[in-house]
């Protein structure tokens, strides 16, 4: 299958059961219940849930076992980018082409917000109607857990704050994206894996070292967008590192050798996956597209 028309098709799938999940939760704060609705529905590309489900139906899941997990950490990703947005963080006014969560409503109900969108990944994982045993349910908590917290996604938004206005070397740098972005994307080929019963050690050693190449790769590009994207195409505002005086690949390494750089990451996610024996074209086909976004 060509990964756009399977793109298409999780996008459609995940919008609808995460919307279907929202809409029954009571209306005790409505104002609550509509920010983060607004928050985790208003577009994207729903990269992570893709890998979850191309992931998980590498190892012969059905689509149906890979929703809550997809789910999951579709929540996690945009509780980060609502608090990521806020004043306090990036202060960014444009989110996928629409006003933030904290502009739309107010900065108070987006945090709100994203707390609770962080703990509504937790309730998709531990519903018992997922179909997944307990011991898949434990290792996908674990894993969303620690690629988000401390040791993932909030280290390295925090090495991020404390790198404005630094010039910092490109391994800290690598660091801070295999944290700060890389940690979800190698959280989601994880999770797929661990929806399967099918899946070895060895496996899950070539998957994460896939996650680890295909997320650099994506991070690299983003950095490179920010520099040639257009602000109506990528969705949020152009140049918006350069006006926090970050530190991104393009500025420590020159916009071509970046670009290069990017195309040479995701070349590694593709060669590690001939370990594999299961059918891996859409984890290829997801390591090309990283490289050859315009958004």
């Amino acid at each position: 299958m060509e990964l756009k028309e399977f793109a298409v098709g999780v996008a459609t799938r995940i919008n609808a059961f995460m919307q279907s999940y929202i809409e029954k939760l009571d209306d005790a704060a409505p104002n609550l219940k509509e920010a983060m609705s607004y928050g985790l529905l208003l577009g994207g590309k729903r990269a992570r849930p893709l890998l979850v489900y191309a992931t998980g139906m590498a190892f012969d899941q059905s689509q149906d076992r890979l929703d809550y997990a997809a789910a999951a950490i579709e929540c996690v990703h945009a509780y980060s980018l609502i608090h990521d947005d806020m004043p306090e963080m990036d202060n960014d006014k444009l989110r996928r082409g629409h006003e933030t969560v904290h502009v739309k409503f107010s900065q108070t109900l987006a945090l709100l917000a994203g707390d609770a969108l962080q703990t509504l990944a937790f309730e998709f994982l531990s519903d018992k109607n997922s179909g997944l045993s307990d011991k898949s349910v434990a290792a996908l908590t674990r894993i969303l857990a620690t690629k988000a917290g401390y040791t993932g996604m909030c280290g390295g938004q925090a090495i991020d704050l404390d790198s404005e206005g630094k010039h910092i070397p490109l391994e800290k740098l690598r660091v801070l994206h295999s944290k700060k972005t890389g940690a979800l994307i190698r959280a989601a080929v994880l999770m797929g894996a661990y929806c399967s019963d099918n899946v070895t050690e060895d496996d899950i050693a070539t998957l994460d070292e896939y996650a680890k190449w295909t997320g650099l790769a994506f991070q690299v590009w983003d950095d490179v967008l920010d520099v040639i994207g257009d602000t109506e195409v990528i969705g949020k505002t152009k140049g918006a590192d350069i006006s926090l005086d970050k530190s991104t690949y393009p500025s420590l390494m020159g916009l071509e050798k970046a670009k290069a750089y990017a195309n040479e990451c995701a070349q590694k996610a593709i060669e590690v996956l001939a370990k594999l024996s299961v059918d891996t074209s859409l984890l290829e086909q997801f390591a090309l597209f990283t490289v050859n976004r315009d958004h």
